[in-house]
C-alpha cells in the first residue's frame, strides 16, 4: 500500500487499525524526502531524530491501544517560523540566521501531544511577507503543478511538501493569505483560522494582530482533524456535511471578481455551475463592505506593513543588504504609516467587519476565487520588479480581505490547476465552513 498518497485522516485510521506501523510510515516519508531532487528547496531542514523518536512513542501507544487522537502516528511538516525546541528556526531570513529556540511553540506542542510526528521545517517567504513564495535568500520551492512557477506564499514549503507527498499535511501561518494562496496554487485545502483561535506565541511574528496559524491539507476532513488537534481537542467530532439543498452561497460582485485571469474566472464559474446544478443555492449581489474595507486601508493604513515595520524596522536598519530587496521595500513602506491613522483604520475596519458578518449571516457564506491569478513564472518575478509588485498585490487581494476584517476562510481546489474556491465566514465559524467545504469538495469531485 502506498500510504504516502493517502490523506492524513486515512493514514491515522490505518495506524489505528494496525494496518501500518508509525515507524514504517515515518521512514517512508524520510526516505521520500531524502530521495526527492528538490527536497532542499522544500524543507529548510528535516528533523529525523525527533521524527523517529515520536514514531517510536506512537508505535508503543498503538500496540497498547491508547492512541491520543485520530492523527496519532501521522507525519507532517511545520513552517520554519514556528519554533521547534533545539532546532534552527530562521523565518526564511538571514536576519535570524542560526536562531535556535529552546522550546516548541505552543501550537507545535499541541500537535505533538496529539501524536503528530514532526518531519521537519519548511521554507517560506522571507519573514512570511509575500504571497508569491519566492525567496532568493534561502530557497523557493517548486510549484507542484509547474516547477517553473511560483509556489505561493508565504507557506510555500508547507504547501509543496504536502502536494508532492513529502508530508501528510503542513502547518503554516496566514497574515494576508499565506495559507490559502499556496494551497490554491498547489491544489490543496487551506484553512485560515480566526485570529486568536490558536496560540501565536512561539511563532516568529510578521504582524501579531493579524497573524494566524492553519493547516494545508489534501482534504477538508484533514483540515478539520488537524484544526481540532491544534486546538488541543484531538477527539473532536467533525460536523456532518449538510445536504446540498440546505447550503446558501453568496457571490459578492464587489472587487473580488475584478481583474481575474481568464482561466481562474472560467474555473470559478464552472465550479459554481456544478454546485448550483447539485442543489446549492447561489445568489449574486454587491457587498459594499468589501470596497469600504479596501478604501479604509488605502486612505489610512494597510495594517500589516505598519505593524511589520514596527516590529522589524530596527533589525532591518541595522543589517543593510541582508534581505531580498522586494521584501525589504515592502517592510519599509510601513515606516510611512502614522500611528493615529493606523488606529483609525482599525476602528473603521471593526465596524465594517461587523456589518459584513451580518450580511454573511443573512445572505449566506461568501464565495470567491481564492486567488485572482494563476501562479506566475518565478524567473520573471525575479527579473521584473514592477511585475513582482503587481502580481503580489493581486495574489493577496481576496485573501487579505479576510485578515483585515478578522474573518475566517477555507479554500478548496477547483477542478483546474492552480485555482481555488474560497469560502468566507464570520469570526469563529470554522466548523461551519469545514462542514460546508466538505460538501462542496464532494460535489466538485463528481
Amino acid at each position: 500500500m502506498d500510504w504516502l498518497s493517502k490523506s492524513a485522516a486515512d493514514q491515522g485510521r490505518a495506524v489505528g487499525s494496525c494496518a501500518v506501523d508509525p515507524r514504517e510510515l515515518t521512514e517512508a516519508y524520510l526516505t521520500a524526502i531524502a530521495e526527492h531532487s528538490d527536497a532542499d528547496r522544500i524543507y529548510a531542514r528535516t528533523t529525523p531524530e525527533r521524527a523517529r523518536a515520536e514514531a517510536a512513542e506512537a508505535a508503543v501507544r498503538q500496540a497498547e491501544g491508547r492512541r491520543v487522537g485520530p492523527l496519532d502516528g501521522v507525519p507532517i511538516s511545520w513552517k520554519d517560523n514556528i519554533d521547534s525546541a533545539g532546532v534552527v528556526t530562521e523565518g526564511g531570513t538571514k536576519l535570524l540566521a542560526g536562531r535556535v529556540p529552546d522550546q516548541d511553540a505552543p501550537v507545535l506542542a499541541r500537535g505533538s501531544a496529539a501524536g503528530l510526528i514532526c518531519l521537519g521545517k519548511t521554507h517560506l517567504s522571507e519573514l512570511a511577507f509575500s504571497g508569491l513564495g519566492v525567496n532568493p535568500i534561502t530557497a523557493t520551492p517548486p510549484n507542484a503543478f509547474d516547477p517553473a512557477r511560483a509556489p505561493g506564499g508565504s507557506s510555500s514549503g508547507a504547501a509543496v511538501s504536502t502536494a508532492l507527498g513529502l508530508a501528510a499535511a503542513g502547518i503554516g501561518s496566514d497574515t494576508g493569505g499565506s495559507v490559502r494562496i499556496p494551497a490554491a496554487w498547489n491544489g490543496l485545502v487551506g484553512l485560515k483560522t480566526t485570529w486568536g483561535a490558536l496560540p501565536g506565541e512561539g511563532v516568529i511574528p510578521l504582524a501579531a494582530s493579524l497573524d494566524t496559524i492553519g493547516p494545508l491539507t489534501t482534504t477538508v476532513e484533514d483540515a478539520g482533524v488537524l484544526y481540532a488537534a491544534l486546538l488541543g481537542i484531538p477527539a473532536h467530532a467533525l460536523p456532518e456535511p449538510p445536504e446540498a439543498g440546505s447550503v446558501s452561497l453568496r457571490i459578492p460582485e464587489t472587487v473580488v471578481l475584478d481583474g481575474c485571469d481568464a482561466p481562474v474566472r472560467e474555473a470559478f464559474e464552472t465550479g459554481l455551475d456544478r454546485l448550483g446544478s447539485a442543489g446549492i443555492a447561489l445568489s449574486r449581489g454587491l457587498a459594499p463592505e468589501i470596497a469600504e474595507a479596501f478604501d479604509t486601508c488605502a486612505r489610512l493604513s494597510p495594517l500589516v506593513t505598519a505593524e511589520a515595520w514596527g516590529h522589524w524596522g530596527e533589525a532591518i536598519e541595522a543589517n543593510p543588504g541582508q534581505m531580498f530587496p522586494m521584501i525589504e521595500a515592502r517592510f519599509r513602506s510601513g515606516a510611512k504609516i502614522d500611528a493615529e491613522a493606523d488606529a483609525a483604520a482599525r476602528t473603521e475596519l471593526a465596524e465594517i467587519s461587523r456589518r459584513l458578518s451580518m450580511r454573511i449571516e443573512t445572505e449566506g457564506v461568501l464565495v470567491m476565487p481564492t486567488v485572482p491569478c494563476l501562479a506566475p513564472e518565478t524567473e520573471r518575478l525575479l527579473d521584473d520588479e514592477d511585475y513582482y509588485t503587481e502580481r503580489n498585490l493581486l495574489a493577496l487581494r481576496n485573501t487579505r480581505l479576510v485578515n483585515i476584517l478578522g474573518l475566517c476562510a477555507l479554500t478548496v481546489p477547483l477542478p483546474a490547476p492552480m485555482c481555488g474556491l474560497m469560502l468566507v465566514g464570520a469570526p469563529g465559524t470554522e466548523w461551519d465552513l469545514l462542514a460546508v467545504g466538505a460538501r462542496i469538495e464532494a460535489l466538485l469531485a463528481e
